[in-house]
């Protein structure tokens, strides 16, 4: 690709990143091509933007990744007792 070339298509790929815009390539099958280029359509409108964004996030979103700690924080603990009786004066083995 002779410099020109490269330098337009480098200026034009920075554009987009500073929009927030990315290339994405994406295999479905044939049948499916119509619907997913209605997709991308309905998430480049801005009228109809935020509502698909919505939808899809409501029915595909994966959940957030989690740990212990949201775990616990999530669980439904009301009810149960959860302090316990030291024992200081417990043999222990070594």
């Amino acid at each position: 690709m002779p410099g020109t070339k490269r330098k337009a298509l480098a200026s034009y790929r920075r554009r987009l990143r500073r929009r927030g815009v990315i290339r994405l390539e994406v295999h479905v099958r044939q049948d499916d091509a119509a619907l997913v280029r209605g997709v991308v359509k309905a998430l480049a409108d801005p009228q109809l933007g935020p509502e698909a964004r919505a939808m899809l996030r409501e029915r595909f979103a994966s959940p957030e990744p989690s740990g212990l700690k949201a775990f616990l924080a999530a669980a439904p603990l009301e009810g149960i007792d959860l302090t316990r009786e030291r024992e200081p004066e417990r043999a222990v083995d070594l």
